[in-house]
């Protein structure tokens, strides 16, 4: 890996956005994910490159972190932010088809619940990993599932739900999905999500946490 890559991949790892952050505190005042990631863009460096080499093993490092709780929700964020920082950069050449992509990921909280935080780690991590992702927000109705699917045929998709109420709605939304697009693979997660329920609902897979999910695609991708 050059030089390049490993500065990038080190600020993604450990939170540092850019120049002005003051995050983490022994890379103060250095050049952040931002501003090396355009600098390597510059110098003529492949985006699959900086995207393969630095973005996807650094979020890996930072998810399977999180999984064995060695960090923890604020410290992903601060990693999340520096990821999208240097995807700012280089999603232009994914919308260009100068780079690829793995696939479509679809993700949203389901209908009745509008928290987001899960989702938008989940959304974070698997863009870092490669994926182009689709979030739909939170209170998402099953109609607006579908009508992503018919928009990006072979898409997977990601549904969250953090209260015991609104369970009952990711089970309808699953129900209505699998019924019209039965091929189309389904993952979940939340706090009150288990792999029973998962069982119970058919879907295809949960995971209690974004690197999981991040796994779970690599595999249909692979």
């Amino acid at each position: 890996m050059s030089t390049i890559l490993e500065q990038i991949s080190k600020c993604i790892e450990f939170g540092k956005i850019n120049l002005a952050s003051p995050y983490p505190p022994d890379m103060k005042e250095q050049e952040g994910a931002d501003e090396l990631t355009k600098k390597a863009i510059d110098e003529g460096i492949d985006p699959n490159a900086i995207l393969d080499e630095a973005l996807i093993p650094a979020m890996a490092i930072v998810g399977n972190k999180f999984s064995k709780n060695e960090i923890f929700v604020p410290q992903m964020l601060m990693s999340a932010k520096a990821m999208g920082a240097s995807m700012e950069h280089i999603r232009p050449f994914f919308q260009s088809g100068a780079a690829k992509r793995k696939g479509v990921f679809v993700v949203g909280t389901v209908a009745g619940d509008l928290h987001d935080i899960g989702k938008n780690l989940v959304a974070m991590m698997v863009e870092g990993g490669g994926w182009e992702v689709i979030d739909l927000g939170v209170d998402v109705a099953s109609a607006k599932f579908e009508e992503s699917i018919n928009q990006h045929p072979g898409c997977i998709i990601g549904l969250s739900a953090l209260l015991t109420t609104t369970m009952t709605n990711m089970g309808t939304t699953v129900k209505e999905l699998k019924a019209k697009y039965p091929e189309t693979q389904i993952l979940i997660g939340g706090a009150p999500v288990t792999t029973e329920f998962c069982e119970q609902i058919g879907a295809n897979f949960y995971s209690p946490d974004p690197q999981g999910a991040v796994n779970f695609l690599n595999t249909i991708a692979s």
